[in-house]
């Protein structure tokens, strides 16, 4: 009964220290490789390469759609941003850092500033989460701060 317990335990030992961890499918420097070409797309106002780095449909959170996720085509993604630069030709964002996730994800901190034709600057703070997968974006979840407070007593 002894051996049989010992046998036991060491099967145990032996087989606990032999499992693997689920091993990334995409390397996380290879998802930072990712998001460093989207914004430098995006800095060049290449909306056509930029919609390429995503599925051909994607998910989308963004407080501009409102607050459910949507869901866009390429040629969508390109005319959301090529209307933006319209607004404010000298878009421009600043990533601030970024942080490796999990797996498929990757999230992004960055400033996105603009100057309207009447001269109106903004400067907004915004964070996204990227799900990639397959090499292709295939969430965009932004999040930042819409609610104007300007006529606040701040």
């Amino acid at each position: 009964m002894k051996n049989i317990l010992l046998l036991f335990i060491a099967s145990f030992m032996l087989l606990a220290c032999n499992t693997k961890s689920q091993e990334s499918k995409l390397d996380p420097t290879e998802k930072e490789k990712i998001v460093k070409q989207y914004f430098e797309y995006f800095n060049k106002h290449q909306w056509k390469e930029l919609a390429d780095m995503y599925s051909p449909v994607s998910d989308f959170k963004d407080p501009s759609f409102g607050t459910e996720m949507i869901t866009q085509t390429r040629k969508q993604t390109i005319e959301k941003y090529a209307q933006l630069n319209a607004v404010f030709p000298d878009l421009h964002d600043e990533v601030v850092n970024v942080y490796p996730s999990d797996e498929k994800h990757i999230i992004v901190e960055f400033v996105s500033t603009g100057t309207a034709a009447d001269s109106t600057k903004f400067k907004l703070p915004i964070c996204t989460i990227f799900t990639i997968e397959n090499g292709k974006i295939t969430k965009d979840f932004t999040y930042f701060d819409n609610f104007d407070d300007s006529k606040s007593d701040k």
